[in-house]
């Protein structure tokens, strides 16, 4: 699922252009006033963690240098609450993950087999609330579960169902993961009994690598796992499903606002490879460079503004 691109160029340009929007900044094209038949605001959201911050800020930089005026609006936080905006219509706009989509805004139990089938039926259900789906991205973002290389070793841990040979398993991960994955975490592995500790203001990494935990819910495109320090058990049951972003919407925005909307974004999404993902998550979780400069980085040097 993951398309081929000129990566040794992207890559070198985007190094370039990182360095110089960090030292010199970036104006953003001046935003036109909304056009006749443009009621309905642009209004960026995004979820709680960095590497929404990058796609916000992809998208937001991007329509604004088309001339169109956006509202943004991090850091909302759940897939739960951000939702709960986009039907009030406090956010029009925000970048979702597919399976998420289903399992956790729809409610579905059984996904797609496919990252196709996952896209499809999630944006057929979107359509029936007055939303749509632009184009998703090259990259998947998929939920995990994480331990350091020595404990799989002491245990003989490959798969998620292997955490059965932990005693008194303790995991930490976001707090959604308790209710969202904890239960079918039993049910379709055996793995019960679990010690939850929901993060707040630490990596689980950092919990990991201090031996609080056993196991840590991570996302595939975390740039700690760059490390050979921690490994990724395999999920064989598609539990977590197909995660490639797409970007939700208002359908009052694709008509108002037409190709100059989703010609943009959907351009922005097909350049999110699996290794530009996580170069800008490394530059943000790691390097603490600023989302907003990461972004405007990355669209200079794929030509985007």
């Amino acid at each position: 699922m993951i398309r081929k691109h000129n990566r040794r160029a992207a890559k070198a340009a985007f190094a370039v252009a990182l360095g110089v929007a960090l030292v010199l900044g970036g104006a953003a094209a001046a935003p036109a006033a909304l056009e006749k038949g443009q009621a309905t605001p642009i209004i960026i959201g995004t979820k709680n963690f960095p590497e929404q911050y990058v796609l916000g800020q992809l998208y937001k930089q991007a329509l604004e240098a088309k001339g169109l005026k956006v509202q943004y609006k991090e850091n909302i936080g759940s897939t739960e609450l951000i939702d709960a905006s986009l039907r009030s219509g406090r956010v029009t706009l925000y970048p979702e993950y597919t399976g998420i989509m289903l399992a956790v805004t729809f409610k579905k139990t059984t996904l797609p087999k496919s990252a196709l089938g996952t896209y499809r039926a999630a944006k057929a259900l979107y359509e029936k609330r007055g939303q749509t789906l632009l184009k998703a991205t090259p990259f998947q973002d998929r939920d995990g579960i994480a331990v350091l290389r020595t404990t799989a070793s002491k245990y003989g841990l490959k798969t998620v169902g292997d955490l059965r040979k932990v005693p008194d398993l303790t995991l930490a991960a976001f707090p959604e993961f308790e209710t969202r994955w904890l239960p079918q975490l039993a049910s379709r592995y055996g793995v019960k009994n679990v010690e939850f500790t929901p993060l707040a203001g630490i990596s689980s990494y950092t919990l990991l690598s201090q031996g609080k935990v056993e196991a840590a819910g991570i996302f595939t495109t975390d740039p700690q796992l760059i490390s050979s320090k921690y490994v990724v058990l395999q999920e064989p049951r598609n539990m977590f499903g197909f995660q490639q972003v797409a970007p939700v919407l208002s359908k009052k925005l694709v008509s108002e606002y037409g190709s100059t909307l989703t010609s943009t974004l959907n351009k922005v999404n097909s350049l999110l490879t699996l290794r530009a993902m996580i170069a800008m998550n490394k530059a943000v979780a790691l390097d603490k460079k600023s989302a907003a400069s990461v972004a405007r980085a990355f669209l200079k040097a794929n030509k985007v503004t």
